[in-house]
């Protein structure tokens, strides 16, 4: 048996090494044994192999043979190999081309593989060992298998832990995935089935947050599988502020932070459903975040019912878990028109700075209507719209809000208040200009303070708020910075600008006021004309707006979102012919067809001038995708790539009986490939293979078709 390792490698050594330095090296590799679940067969196998690497390399007459004929194995002209599909599987074939090989008795192959492993060769272990594990004559040595088993199971935890490192987090997920189906399939190894099972709960936030940040127009796939795992967590830990266990290792804080950062990458729609059914567990939590999602789904989309099912939250909150949200309550019940109700809810608020605001623009005024609406302007705007996908680059109005014709239509339906009550006033053009100039301009200076905020229970049963921050994620670990506490849930401060008022809906009957002054009713009389007209007139614009609102087009990203930087792609994104998307169950002869015709196609993109390998992750599994990528890699080494033309043709399909996640496809493939070396064409080794009847082993993984093996029948 061939096998890609060298003397010099096996015993960690440069070949310049000297006979000290080798005997060095010779003593350290005995002392490093592998793991205790290793057969005694196999460790016996390294030692042997470590053995006959120095007994060659310290006899100056061997090692002078053996240096000969390592270099000339290293540079002489090799023979280009055809590494098409009508190839039978051969070691030789998956090696890059130069690469010193050695040959071993086939009852040294596990100390092989071994050695393989603790030199970090995952993928060439992976290669190795899947095409023995799946070669049924080979199956009668159990021990041997095990031995096997254990290393290609140890090689995908090792890849994921280093494609987790390097922020691929799904190709690290596939990893994991791969070597935990392995160990269940063969039933063995518990105890390290069980350590890639704690690495892929802790690599789920990650993942998360990487399938939601993808920008718009990537695979709607990912997006679900995003949230399907996002819902998976919550289940675990029973919810936003539950205290199950869900192998993540983020506590309740770092978790409210993860939940606060994942928020800017989920759209407003996303949010409602997601909050309004955690809110059902219950949370306070998610009651807060769904208060939210409603006001500005209501807000932006004029629909003033859902500003009203967060009222109600608000006074769930006020109510049950004696928070300080009275604040928010005021906004939502002035967007209800309930002017007396917002004003009475300012008055039991204890947000001091907020208020402070709030008053100072309400000068003049005989209650904090002007200020309130300043202030929620504001809020919407820099607070609430920032943490949704969607509503980033939305514009905040009130008068565009109250002058559309669904929600007056609502608000007038609601029940009337108190004649005593304050009726809600035209647009405040006066108070408008006032705040823009000089003077009033010191209000801008106003501290800001982070709006995003979320509650918790403690462990004694009180409630507290956290201002949450966005959590940094890294590679291994979750980093956070130190929360700020504060009783009540707060909102930000805000600056000033354009002043605005409620227009008038309602005409209240003017029995309460004494006509004593004629001057002053004419008066009113004008004021209610020239309102009049200003409405209808605002009317006009606001329907072309409206329209523009309703359906607005969905923003970019804004960028420098996260620490991890998020924003930009964490995997390497193909180029557009090589973004193949699996084709999802049933299987029938048409979406057979589908499927392999996408391994084709992402062959040709693999293999082209872009090696866009990434692709091939999207239809391929292991053992086949461990191969390819070899292939690739060694094409992309020599400075080799190939254009491909593919015929397909569909013979049979069957699934498989006792498992319908496993079906075989036959087809009719021809295959013309043109390989160019150093950019020029290499005619000798071009080809065209017609009416190859090839066998493709699919099997079903996340709901989609992918190819695990194919062999060539003729």
């Amino acid at each position: 048996m061939q096998i890609p390792l060298d003397y010099y490698r096996i015993l960690g050594l440069p070949v310049a090494a000297s006979h000290e330095q080798l005997q060095q090296a010779y003593r350290d590799r005995l002392q490093q044994l592998p793991r205790r679940e290793y057969s005694p067969a196999a460790i016996a196998a390294r030692k042997q192999l470590i053995e006959q690497a120095y007994a060659v390399l310290s006899d100056p007459i061997q090692r002078k043979t053996y240096d000969t004929n390592y270099f000339a194995h290293r540079y002489e002209q090799q023979p280009t190999l055809k590494d098409t599909e009508n190839s039978e599987y051969l070691v030789e074939d998956i090696f890059a081309p130069h690469t010193p090989i050695i040959e071993i008795a086939d009852n040294l192959f596990a100390g092989a593989l071994l050695i393989l492993q603790e030199l970090g060769e995952y993928e060439l272990v992976l290669t190795l060992g899947n095409s023995y594990l799946n070669h049924s004559y080979r199956e009668n040595d159990d021990q041997l298998r095990a031995d096997v088993v254990l290393t290609v199971a140890l090689a995908y935890l090792e890849l994921g832990r280093e494609q987790w490192q390097q922020g691929n987090y799904e190709s690290a997920a596939n990893s994991l995935q791969n070597g935990e189906q392995q160990l269940t399939r063969e039933g063995m190894f518990l105890n390290i089935r069980n350590d890639i099972a704690a690495d892929l709960n802790k690599l789920r936030p990650y993942r998360i947050l990487a399938l939601l940040a993808e920008p718009e127009g990537t695979s709607l796939e990912r997006r679900r599988l995003g949230l399907k795992l996002l819902q998976d967590i919550l289940d675990a830990r029973g919810g936003i502020d539950g205290a199950s266990d869900d192998g993540s290792g983020l506590s309740l804080d770092d978790f409210l932070r993860f939940i606060q950062q994942l928020r800017t990458y989920l759209s407003i729609s996303e949010q409602q459903t997601l909050f309004e059914a955690e809110s059902k567990r219950p949370s306070a939590v998610a009651n807060y975040l769904a208060v939210y999602a409603l006001i500005a789904r209501g807000f932006t989309q004029r629909m003033p019912v859902l500003i009203s099912q967060a009222k109600q939250l608000l006074q769930y909150l006020a109510k049950t878990k004696r928070q300080d949200v009275y604040l928010e309550h005021a906004i939502a019940t002035l967007l209800l028109g309930q002017t007396i109700e917002a004003n009475r809810a300012l008055e039991l608020s204890q947000e001091h700075e907020p208020l402070e605001f709030i008053r100072e623009h309400s000068q003049g005024s005989p209650d904090l209507l002007p200020g309130l609406c300043l202030y929620a302007e504001r809020w919407l705007q820099n607070e609430v719209f920032p943490q949704f996908r969607d509503l980033k680059h939305q514009q905040a109005s009130l008068k565009e809000y109250f002058a559309d014709e669904h929600v007056q239509t609502y608000l007038e339906a609601l029940p009337n208040q108190s004649d005593t009550s304050q009726t809600v006033a035209t647009v405040a053009t006066s108070t408008t200009h006032t705040a823009s100039q000089p003077q009033r301009q010191k209000s801008n200076r106003t501290r800001k303070t982070t709006a995003n905020t979320a509650v918790h229970t403690t462990k004694d049963g009180t409630t507290t708020a956290n201002k949450a921050r966005s959590v940094t994620l890294e590679p291994t670990t979750v980093q956070t910075t130190s929360m700020q506490q504060k009783g009540g849930l707060t909102v930000a401060q805000t600056s000033a600008m354009q002043h605005v008022r409620v227009p008038q809906r309602k005409r209240r009957k003017r029995k309460a006021f004494a006509v004593k002054d004629k001057t002053m009713i004419a008066l009113l009389a004008l004021a209610g004309l020239v309102g009049s007209v200003f409405v209808f007139a605002l009317l006009g614009q606001a329907f072309g707006w409206l329209r523009q609102t309703l359906y607005p087009a969905p923003p970019p990203l804004p960028g420098e979102q996260l620490a991890v930087q998020l924003n930009q792609p964490l995997l390497a994104i193909p180029s557009p012919g090589s973004q193949f998307l699996p084709v999802v169950e049933p299987l029938d002869a048409a979406t057979a067809e589908q499927v392999i015709q996408s391994w084709l196609s992402a062959k040709a993109a693999a293999f082209s001038t872009d090696y866009a390998i990434e692709g091939l992750q999207n239809i391929l599994v292991d053992p086949a995708l461990a191969q390819w990528q070899q292939r690739v890699r060694s094409d992309r080494a020599n400075n080799r790539h190939r254009q491909f033309q593919h015929n397909l043709k569909i013979d049979s399909l069957q699934v498989n009986a006792t498992n319908p996640d496993l079906a075989t496809v036959q087809a009719t493939v021809s295959e013309i490939a043109q390989i160019y070396d150093q950019g020029k064409l290499n005619q000798r080794a071009s080809y065209a293979d017609e009416n190859l009847r090839v066998r493709y082993d699919l099997v079903r993984s996340n709901s989609a078709w992918r190819i695990r093996q194919m062999q060539v029948l003729n």
